[in-house]
């Protein structure tokens, strides 16, 4: 199989049972690996409708604009743009990919407060005038470069437990917020909203009153500088991992802008969700190509590793658990896991109970949607792992007619025989 290009995709698969069980999921692998020997992603559309859905159901107000940088998989973008879904772009490249993509760029923000001049030209040139900001140079920039922007105003509001805390680099204090307004007005810029991150994966969900709060003194603040202000957007931080809930976070946004930004006022809400509407959907299948047993551990090498996509164990923080393909008792002996280049560092887990597994056997890792294939790289001449796009009959035709309308879409490469419905109700 041919892999020469940023995310190989395969062709989509149609399965009349649930994705992802673990079922369905042992039969996928198992069919795409008589075909390849290299790691690969499964990739459940139908997770991801599932999480936008429950998105507006959960937060009827906020509209989702959906961090780019987090996977950037193009059917997973043109998913999201015929659900509806705006999108946070943080360059050129990512504003270029939605535009041609045909978003509208009043459905863009281009939410990076410290842009290089070459990008804000490119914003302009795109008619893309929403945008982030958090400086006095970025100010300067803007009046030359963007003079009709609307600007959102990013302020520090850092949960007390994230898995990526980003106040440290991007945000203004709110102490500073007024001097900021003052001069954006004094150089006749337009200041539309504010904004916040809480934290990459945010694991302390009462930060979002926090912040709206935060938000709420700065829109009065700007409003003694003469502004009316528009828009709140309360940024990432969802947790997106298979079971993972939206209920907490929920609870304390919907009270909050209850509070602070009754409906009345007509502020328009929206937020960045990368990893919540991403990590889920994908999972990631590698082989073992080597064993080197110990008399009290083992070593398992894999096709995948830290220059790939496990990338995410080192920008991401993330902690990345296998489970065998085919399932067996785990034995006693701890077991590390390796990729496949010549650095010593490419370790993606250890200390992981495992049952004996021989060369050619299958690990598969779960939620690996998420700052992973976005920034995987090709390190040693190791392959990116390639895209099988899966979706159940149900949605199938609604999908292929929605997000292909132009580019027709390839048949099904693979029906997955229907599993006995009492198996089905079993894994769900």
């Amino acid at each position: 199989m041919k892999q020469n290009s940023p995310q190989q995709t395969a062709e989509v698969m149609v399965v009349d049972s649930p994705t992802m069980s673990p079922a369905v999921c042992q039969q996928l692998v198992s069919k795409i690996s008589r075909e390849t020997e290299d790691a690969f992603y499964l990739f459940d559309v139908d997770d991801v409708i599932l999480k936008y859905n429950t998105w507006l159901e959960k937060l009827p107000r906020v509209m989702p604009f959906y961090a780019v940088k987090c996977n950037n998989h193009p059917i997973l973008l043109q998913v999201l743009k015929a659900l509806g879904a705006g999108f946070d772009c943080a360059s050129k490249a990512e504003i270029q990919t939605m535009t041609e993509m045909g978003v509208p760029p009043e459905q863009i923000i281009f939410a990076n407060p410290c842009k290089p001049a070459s990008h804000l030209r490119y914003a302009v040139a795109r008619d893309v005038q929403l945008m982030t900001f958090d400086n006095e140079t970025e100010l300067t920039k803007v009046q030359t470069l963007a003079p009709n922007a609307r600007l959102v105003l990013r302020i520090r509001v850092d949960a007390e437990d994230a898995q990526c805390p980003l106040g440290i680099k991007f945000g203004a204090v709110p102490s500073a917020a007024p001097r900021l307004l003052k001069l954006a007005a004094a150089q006749g810029l337009n200041v539309v909203g504010v904004s916040f991150h809480v934290g990459s994966g945010c694991r302390e969900f009462a930060v979002y009153e926090r912040a709206i709060r935060a938000a709420r003194l700065v829109f009065d603040q700007a409003a003694e500088v003469g502004y009316t202000l528009s828009l709140l957007d309360l940024g990432g931080g969802f947790a997106g991992e298979r079971g993972a809930s939206l209920d907490e976070a929920a609870g304390y946004i919907n009270s909050a802008l209850d509070e602070c930004f009754p409906e009345s006022q007509g502020v328009t809400v929206i937020a960045e969700p990368g990893r919540y509407m991403a990590a889920s959907a994908f999972t990631l299948a590698t082989q073992v190509t080597s064993v080197r047993r110990a008399a009290d551990s083992v070593d398992y090498y894999v096709n995948d590793g830290v220059y790939g996509a496990f990338n995410c164990i080192l920008y991401d923080h993330l902690v990345c658990v296998p489970r065998p393909l085919e399932e067996a008792p785990a034995e006693g002996i701890p077991a590390t896991v390796w990729g496949p280049t010549c650095d010593s560092m490419d370790r993606i887990c250890e200390g992981c109970l495992l049952p004996p597994l021989e060369p050619q056997s299958w690990l598969v890792w779960e939620n690996m949607g998420a700052y992973t294939l976005s920034a995987a790289g090709t390190f040693n001449g190791f392959p990116r792992a390639t895209v099988y796009p899966v979706i159940t009959a149900k949605l199938s035709e609604a999908v292929r007619n929605a997000v292909w309308p132009l580019t027709p879409m390839p048949e099904p490469a693979i029906q997955i025989t229907p599993l006995p419905v009492e198996q089905c109700v079993a894994e769900n």
